[in-house]
This record gives C-alpha cells, structure tokens and sequence, in this order.
C-alpha cells in the first residue's frame, strides 16, 4: 500500500509564500507524475501544476510565474513553492501521484493525498 504525507500548509498574507511537500511511502518502484490540484470553497477542484519522471513540467496558467514545482526521487517526495501568493489561490491543495508501480506491477495505480489547506488574506 501507498501512503501520502501532506505538510505545508496554513495561513499567509497576500504576497507571502509557502512551500507544500508531499512524501510518498509504501512498496514504490517508480512514480510516473507527480503533481499537486487544488479546490476552493464551491469549485471543482483543478490542477496547479504536475512534474514527470523526466522533470518536464506543466503549470495553470493562474500560477505560471508564481509557483514552482519540483521532485526528488529519492525521497519520493513532490514540493510545491508557492510565491506572491494571491486571496484567489485559498483552498485545499492535493497531491497526486500517477502511474505508481511496485517492482511486481505490469500496470500503475494513481493515489490523491488527503489535503492541506492553504488560506491567503487580503
């Protein structure tokens, strides 16, 4: 089984940064993409931005400029640098991992983390 650990979320100011980590464990062989969506209060949730085993990277045009976001294989872990934060990207952000594989997988499974709230004031 595959566990996610969410940190870095809480309160900031307008124009404040946070940085979001998400560590993977469990039986893991291989993580084909990494990335983190987010969901404000009575929207769907939508994608931030994701980062492929080749490090190629794709971003909301929302934050492009704004956020970075990286992985270190090794540790199995995803971070999300979020900079000039704006009210607007309040909300919960999750983690996802796609195409998870063990060393005994043919096929990969995707996992979303639990969440972590992110509030930005004005």
């Amino acid at each position: 089984q595959v566990q996610l650990a969410e940190s870095g979320g809480g309160l900031v100011q307008a124009g404040g940064s946070l940085r979001l980590s998400c560590a993977a464990s469990g039986d893991i062989f291989s993580i084909e993409a990494m990335g983190w969506y987010r969901q404000a209060p009575g929207k769907q949730r939508e994608l931030v931005a994701t980062v492929t085993t080749s490090r190629t990277t794709n971003y909301a045009d929302s934050v492009k400029g704004r956020f970075t976001i990286s992985r270190d294989n090794a540790k199995k872990t995803v971070y999300l640098q979020m900079n000039s934060l704006k009210p607007e990207d309040t909300g919960v952000y999750y983690c996802r991992l796609d195409q998870v594989r063990s060393a005994r997988d043919y096929f990969g499974k995707n996992y979303w983390g639990k969440g972590t709230l992110v509030t930005v004031t004005s």
